[in-house]
């Protein structure tokens, strides 16, 4: 498997995202963006990066918020903020990080998805919401929301959010509204809720940081969702 740190620019700013890819295997392939969650892009979407080249795609992590840096939960939260009230560059910064997994020889322009983690979830959706042609998006612990719901009638592809159902960043309205708005755009989307599960369930590396009522993995829904996204990658793609 080929690993590589790759680096774009976007308004003069240097951003460092993470491709893997399989390059023994013949042929151009689906290929898959990945959008960190919050704080940055680290080891684990490096890891999701890897098992989906093992699976055939060729996957791009990429850098939203620049420099490859891994950021302290007060710039993180004044960054979101920041992102979450102009849909604009969020959904910029995604486009630049397609344009590079696009740019890749082995990944087919024609069959690509998005998934994302925490905000990260919240970036695919809104390339989805944007118009991106996107034959699938995929959310783990994704923030639901938005200022444009009716940008959702925008969405081509297939929609599935994997949330936990005690997540406090994520309430019952949040989903409702996610409902409606899915609904009201005629997308074909799903959403799995996990029991007893809160945030950053996919990330091992969040129980070091002893909130568990908050943010807490769960080995079970990560897998479960894992499996979720391989079958609607299945169902979207066939064998990759």
């Amino acid at each position: 498997m080929h690993t590589e740190t790759l680096s774009y620019d976007i308004d003069g700013a240097t951003h460092l995202g993470y491709l893997a890819v399989d390059r023994d295997r013949a042929g151009s392939r689906p290929g898959v963006l990945v959008c960190h969650e919050g704080p940055g892009l680290g080891a684990h979407e490096r890891v999701v990066c890897e098992q989906l080249a093992e699976l055939g795609y060729v996957a791009f992590a990429l850098d939203y918020h620049g420099g490859g840096n891994v950021l302290s939960r007060e710039e993180m939260m004044g960054k979101l903020g920041a992102l979450r009230s102009d849909l604009d560059r969020t959904r910029a910064l995604g486009l630049a990080g397609l344009g590079v997994l696009m740019s890749q020889a082995e990944a087919d322009a024609s069959r690509l998805a998005a998934i994302g983690y925490c905000f990260g979830g919240t970036m695919a959706l809104e390339l989805g919401r944007g118009g991106t042609d996107l034959k699938a998006i995929v959310g783990f612990h994704s923030g639901l929301a938005t200022t444009r719901p009716e940008d959702a009638a925008k969405i081509t592809g297939s929609v599935l959010v994997n949330i936990g159902a005690d997540d406090p960043v994520i309430p019952p309205e949040q989903r409702a509204e996610f409902e409606a708005e899915m609904r009201a755009g005629g997308v074909d989307w799903q959403m799995i809720l996990f029991g007893g599960v809160v945030h950053s369930f996919t990330n091992p590396e969040v129980d070091a940081l002893g909130m568990p009522e908050f943010i807490a993995y769960n080995a079970a829904a990560d897998q479960r969702s894992w499996h979720a996204m391989c079958d609607l990658f299945d169902a979207q793609f066939g064998q990759a």
